[in-house]
């Protein structure tokens, strides 16, 4: 990081947006060595980027449009990630029943060939197959009368820690990372930017930029206009909603479910004791922050589980409900559900550059990332390579798979209880043990907080993981909202509040 002669630092790169384009981005920069500095006006993930269905997949669905590109990039990336976060991305086996009415088998088979095809270049992921539901014990969880279906295998990951993880790995690097800083003007000269951010506490800071990243998903277009830009960016804004439920089966599989209107549904396990249900495609023209499930919508996914499984769901089974506002690339489909997935870099050098990411999907991140420095490192003249695709692994996945992580653990800390260590060890990977440092047995923990969340991990998510508010505890750092009750997040908020004055 220079010095602009005014006493303010000069960046290389300021990328606006924590999600996990802006998240990746500041990655790859700090990783050749340019000076990041991120900034992101709510929490890290805050919106989009924790409402996905958390699917680190190629996409099956879009073959049908066509997509051929979008699906093989994003089924390279999926062996990619699982080398980066081995903890995190599960590979999952998947369900497809046939329904003849929907799709003929001939089809599906087809496309299920050309989906192995396209993503089977040295990949470890199973090759799909036909199954017998008759006699598969997974037939035994859908409605009478499915006979037959297939098989094929993608992988499921927690969306907000995968975000998390990039902007760690990124401040390891030397990039800042500054959550609840907006960036509130961007002032563009011949060869750099003044930006003007406003943190939570209501104090400004004025810095200067070579090049800006507008990573700000569906507020792309909210930015450009305060960088003195009105020129269309191309963005079609669907809202997709989930829904959590009590755990509708006892397997570790997951189900496709052909809707009548042509979509599709995924059924998940989610955080060992609930079903994640989704997602919805519905056009959105509000507030972005706003976004808030239907009731159709809720109806819907209901609908559309019921017709395929033999537990039946409710709108009053629901443990929890999230929607997100999906920035796509606007074309021709009238059908939301129908519109591309893929995403588009748009650079304007009139002045100093400014890139912006329209579009994206969490699994291609890495490679948007990749792409957007690279296109960065022309315009400024660096010659950096490329180098996440073949890299070290993302902080926590050092070790391996989550069972390599607790083997470790339980060598590390035998006294500790074996759920609470296998929880840690899905969540941090290797990084529990920074968690845990000297805490050899549960009383060194401190309060216990319930459902297994005890003081020492909640400093630590304090210290290293920004985590400011009980939102940003519960439904994004983990997913301990679905377990502790109204009295224990009271104490919990109650503790965040203490440590949040004690630090100003």
């Amino acid at each position: 990081m220079g010095d602009t002669g005014t006493g303010q630092a000069l960046f290389d790169v300021l990328v606006v947006g924590g999600g996990i384009n802006g998240a990746g981005i500041a990655r790859d920069a700090a990783g050749r060595g340019w000076s990041v500095c991120l900034c992101e006006q709510d929490d890290l993930a805050a919106h989009t980027s924790s409402a996905s269905t958390k699917l680190i997949h190629g996409g099956l669905r879009y073959l049908q449009y066509g997509q051929f590109g979008l699906v093989r990039k994003a089924l390279r990336e999926r062996s990619v990630l699982q080398r980066l976060a081995p903890h995190l991305v599960v590979p999952t086996g998947f369900v497809l029943p046939h329904a003849a009415h929907l799709r003929p088998g001939w089809m599906l088979h087809a496309g299920l060939w050309l989906y192995d095809h396209l993503g089977h270049a040295g990949s470890a992921f199973p090759r799909s197959r036909r199954l017998d539901l008759r006699h598969d014990p997974r037939g035994a969880v859908l409605q009478p009368g499915f006979r037959s279906g297939f098989s094929y295998a993608d992988a499921r990951v927690d969306d907000a820690r995968l975000v998390l993880l990039n902007a760690l790995d990124a401040h390891a690097r030397g990039a800042q990372i500054r959550v609840r800083t907006r960036c509130e003007q961007l002032i563009g000269h011949r060869d750099h930017w003044w930006a003007v951010l406003r943190h939570a506490d209501g104090s400004v800071q004025r810095l200067r930029a070579r090049t800006v990243v507008n990573a700000t998903g569906p507020w792309a277009g909210n930015l450009l206009e305060r960088a003195g830009m009105d020129a269309p960016i191309g963005l079609r804004l669907v809202q997709g909603s989930h829904i959590v439920v009590p755990r509708l089966y006892a397997h570790d599989s997951a189900y496709l479910l052909q809707q009548p209107d042509q979509r599709i549904v995924f059924v998940l396990p989610f955080e060992q004791d609930f079903s994640l249900i989704g997602t919805t495609d519905v056009d959105y023209h509000g507030d972005p922050a706003q976004v808030r499930a239907a009731d159709g919508e809720v109806a819907y996914l209901c609908d559309a589980v019921n017709r395929w499984l033999r537990t039946p769901v409710q709108p009053a089974d629901v443990v929890w409900q999230y929607s997100g506002v999906r920035p796509l690339l606007a074309d021709h489909h009238h059908d939301a559900a129908k519109v591309t997935r893929d995403y588009r870099l748009q650079l304007d050098d009139s002045q100093a550059p400014l890139l912006s990411v329209l579009g994206g999907k969490l699994t291609t991140y890495r490679t948007l990332a990749e792409e957007a420095v690279d296109q960065l490192g022309t315009v400024l003249g660096r010659t950096e390579s490329a180098w996440t695709a073949d890299g070290p692994a993302l902080p926590g996945g050092e070790m391996g798979d989550a069972q390599r992580v607790l083997a470790h653990l339980q060598t590390l800390y035998p006294q500790q209880p074996t759920a609470l260590l296998t929880t840690l060890a899905h969540r941090y990977g290797t990084r529990a043990s920074v968690l845990l440092g000297a805490a050899t047995t549960p009383v060194q923990l401190g309060i216990d907080f319930g459902a297994g969340l005890y003081q020492r991990e909640v400093d630590y998510l304090i210290t290293h993981e920004w985590v400011h508010t009980l939102d940003d505890l519960l439904w994004r750092r983990t997913k301990l909202g679905l377990r502790l009750d109204a009295t224990q997040c009271e104490v919990l908020s109650r503790y965040l509040a203490l440590h949040a004055a004690a630090m100003a």
